[in-house]
């Protein structure tokens, strides 16, 4: 998971990049990085960390030119700490190409071979994007003879693209000297949304439209653009320098199926992806969630709903509401500690929940404590929470999970690449209540939480692997995830 935005403008665009990451920078934090065309020079600046400690003045005056694009890393591939895997990557042929890509390939062992004995390309890094990134200018370069570079034949690459490549990948890049190309995987499994303004400062009687895609919604909403559509699975989108827009489908066979841990945690609430809105999808989160433990809880064991800050906040107040118990907010949030579910390394995990949230003991002692949280993955959070509700004076603490069991590695953009890190994987319910020091615990079904997410829109299907074990893509195999869990650690 990691946050992009690209810009093609009729004014300078270092700002409006700037502050379309600053909206982002719950996707990642390890690092961060912009690129700017100023015809067909590039001007880039990446560094460690997030984005407000990373860029100063002389960085931002440096970054010129009308058409840009951002980036925030949350790694998944690669070292998090190797300031060199930071995005965006650069070749110099053909034309000039810098990239930035949200998602996570999974051929990358068949890839490297084929880029070193096939196309005698070199990598410096470990990163899949750098791959990613000369499987397009190998591509691109076989469809171009001049210096010319007409919108069919980068469409026609990114369809070459698809055919070579698997995972997850939602991509923006820059060509120097013509313009900034999109596409998403064929699957949509990583979010991008198109958007579209007028130019405010156009001369009278001439009109320019400029635009932008990004990660999420909200992106567009606060910088003032209209959100024309989601850019389809296996789409290509194409902007000119002086903002024409062409698009084509460059997949044989795209099917939406978006990633339903976008909707569960990652996305912010105001953002709207694939037609349906994060807030209303926690919400009936919530809702079913309530059901469930209805069924499962006596009533006079909760006096008090509690939510874990901020993602589970919807889906409590909704199980607060059906089952007609007080909500409470009993931990304060420090909001200047990132998100401890995307730090890289459990012991910085770990560290980070004391960091990150405090018990307020007045609105524990005594009672029984009905705790929402959004998902549960490694367990860390959640253990430590329930030794901060028991030691703030709670009576009884249930601890429940607006998402199933997360059971499986995910190996499409969200750092789960181990079973042996997950605390559901192997252990029944009461086992994993055993291990959080929770007296009862209590999931969504998995049927519920689709059900929760799809309700009212045209989407058909979700990517559920991490729950479900079954993923889309062709070459998630046991000897693939074997490898992963060997080769890759969060």
């Amino acid at each position: 998971m990691c946050g992009i935005v690209g810009i093609v403008s009729s004014g300078p665009v270092n700002q409006q990049v700037y502050d379309s990451l600053l909206l982002l920078q719950h996707r990642g934090q390890d690092s961060t990085g912009i690129a700017t065309a100023d015809g067909s020079t590039f001007h880039i600046t990446k560094a460690k960390g997030q984005v407000r400690e990373a860029f100063r003045t002389r960085d931002m005056r440096s970054l010129l030119g009308n058409v840009g694009l951002g980036h925030v890393r949350y790694a998944t591939k690669g070292v998090a700490g190797n300031e060199q895997e930071a995005q965006p990557f650069y070749v110099n042929a053909p034309y000039g190409i810098v990239l930035i890509h949200n998602g996570n390939l999974t051929n990358t062992r068949e890839l490297n071979q084929e880029l070193f004995h096939i196309d005698r390309r070199h990598l410096n890094t470990s990163s899949d994007t750098e791959l990613l990134l000369n499987v397009l200018a190998t591509e691109l370069q076989s469809q171009v003879s001049g210096l010319d570079l007409e919108p069919d034949q980068v469409f026609d690459a990114v369809a070459n693209v698809h055919e070579r490549i698997e995972g997850s990948y939602a991509v923006i890049s820059l060509i120097a000297g013509h313009g900034l190309l999109a596409f998403r995987d064929p699957f949509g499994i990583r979010p991008l949304v198109l958007g579209k303004r007028s130019d405010a400062n156009a001369l009278a009687g001439v009109q320019r439209d400029e635009w932008i895609v990004a990660s999420e919604s909200l992106v567009l909403e606060a910088s003032g653009y209209e959100v024309v559509r989601e850019v389809a699975p296996g789409e290509a989108i194409f902007i000119t320098q002086n903002g024409e827009m062409y698009s084509r489908q460059c997949a044989k066979n795209p099917v939406l199926v978006p990633c339903s841990f976008e909707y569960v945690y990652l996305a912010r609430p105001d953002s709207v992806m694939n037609g349906i809105s994060v807030y209303e999808a926690r919400l009936r989160l919530g809702n079913r969630l309530a059901t469930t433990i209805a069924d499962l809880t006596p009533m006079g064991d909760i006096d008090v709903v509690m939510p874990i800050p901020d993602s589970s906040r919807p889906a409590a107040m909704q199980v607060a509401q059906k089952l007609g118990v007080e909500y409470r907010e009993g931990f304060y949030k420090n909001r200047y500690v990132g998100r401890t579910f995307i730090m890289p390394g459990q012991a910085e995990r770990k560290k980070s929940v004391r960091q990150k949230l405090n018990a307020m003991s007045t609105e524990f002692k005594g009672k029984n404590i009905l705790i929402v949280d959004d998902s549960i993955v490694r367990g860390t959070t959640s253990k430590e929470i329930v030794e901060m509700a028991r030691a703030a004076g709670a009576n009884k603490v249930t601890f429940t999970s607006a998402a199933p069991p997360v059971r499986f590695p995910h190996v499409y953009g969200i750092n789960m690449p181990s079973r042996e890190e997950l605390v559901a994987h192997g252990r029944s319910f009461p086992e994993i209540a055993r291990e959080l020091g929770a007296d009862h615990l209590i999931y969504q079904e998995i049927s519920d939480m689709e059900s929760a997410i799809l309700e009212g829109s045209q989407v058909k299907n979700l990517e559920m692997s991490c729950f479900t074990g079954e993923y889309v893509t062709g070459s998630v195999s046991p000897e693939y995830l074997a490898w992963v869990e060997a080769t890759q650690r969060s």
